[in-house]
């Protein structure tokens, strides 16, 4: 039984060294495109900078990678977390999106933001400061009912 849990733990150790030599994508993009959001509507510096902030590392082509997403596996898991929510909403492909779908997320980020299930709970616990407070909910609520009109 020791000879198995030994052999167990020093293959074990070899993977996780290994997989260290795995490339990983970066999404990091230099400049910002005519695609971004900030191009489709007038989105005021207080707003971009929440959104920044608290949006763009999984819903944008530029992720502020911390320390920490240079381990393996760490790094596949972010980079499967960016990839769904670039999916999902990209702000700086918006430009692209059809008029009805860009309503669509619209009213979606407006929902998300109400029902606090946006920024994930999980990307909170590294991320404090990527928590909406109540004003900047507000303040986003409020640039987001501003286009309805």
């Amino acid at each position: 039984m020791k000879k198995t849990l030994k052999w167990f733990f020093i293959v074990g150790l070899i993977t996780l060294v290994g997989i260290q030599f795995i490339p990983a994508d970066v999404n990091k993009q230099e400049v910002i495109t005519t695609s971004d959001i900030r191009h489709v509507y007038d989105v005021p510096e207080n707003v971009i900078n929440i959104l920044e902030n608290s949006c763009y590392d999984c819903h944008s082509n530029n992720t502020n990678y911390p320390w920490y997403s240079q381990v393996q596996p760490i790094r596949l898991i972010m980079d499967h977390h960016v990839e769904e929510g670039k999916e999902e909403l990209n702000f700086s492909e918006f430009a692209n999106y059809s008029e009805r779908r860009k309503r669509n997320k619209m009213r979606a980020i407006s929902e998300q933001i109400e029902k606090s299930k946006m920024p994930l709970p999980s990307y909170l616990w590294l991320h404090s400061d990527a928590n909406l407070s109540n004003e900047e909910k507000k303040i986003l609520m409020d640039f987001i009912s501003s286009l309805k009109n």
